[in-house]
């Protein structure tokens, strides 16, 4: 069984068959969600952002060789407005491996998929760099990579098309930039 905790669209913890797998600090303030909650549900508080606008976007690539996946993420925001914080999401169109190794900032949130913190997102700046190292279950010979925001930090964002991606990677070791 799984139990995922919720801090207004940042992972807090997630426990996978009664492990710690890992804990990730929230992004905005707000009170911690139940499982099954909505993010924010229970006294959250109006985050920095919110109400403003700004352009996420994701640069990155992956590889996959030999049932392991490798992402590399650069989130980016064209403005107009500074972001505290997001939460991109990765999702796989193969199972994750039962065990992975944790990522700081990261937490997967489901079979097939990891939420990730971006860090701040200055004004046309860029936010932290994200590498996944990811075990899947099986060797497929190719996997769909989605990479779009869980969260924005309460912005709106105009332009969905520069952070809702798919990438397919083949099983050659080559890299798919994106």
């Amino acid at each position: 069984m799984e139990v995922v905790a919720v801090r207004r669209g940042a992972v807090r913890s997630v426990v996978v068959a009664g492990s710690l797998v890992l804990g990730v600090a929230g992004l905005a303030g707000g009170a911690q969600a139940s499982a099954g909650e909505a993010p924010g549900a229970r006294g959250a508080r109006v985050a920095p952002g919110a109400g403003s606008e700004a352009d996420v976007s994701y640069h990155g690539r992956v590889r996959l060789a030999g049932g392991r996946l490798r992402v590399w993420l650069i989130p980016a925001n064209d403005g107009p407005a500074a972001l505290p914080g997001a939460t991109v999401r990765v999702r796989l169109s193969a199972d994750l491996a039962d065990r992975q190794e944790p990522v700081q900032g990261c937490a997967r949130t489901g079979t097939r998929e990891v939420v990730c913190e971006t860090g701040p997102l200055p004004r046309h700046g860029r936010g932290r760099h994200i590498a996944l190292a990811l075990e899947l279950r099986e060797r497929p010979d190719e996997v769909s990579v989605r990479v779009d925001t869980w969260w924005n930090g309460g912005a709106s964002d105009r332009n969905r098309a520069n952070n809702e991606l798919v990438v397919l990677a083949l099983d050659t070791g080559d890299s798919y930039a994106f």
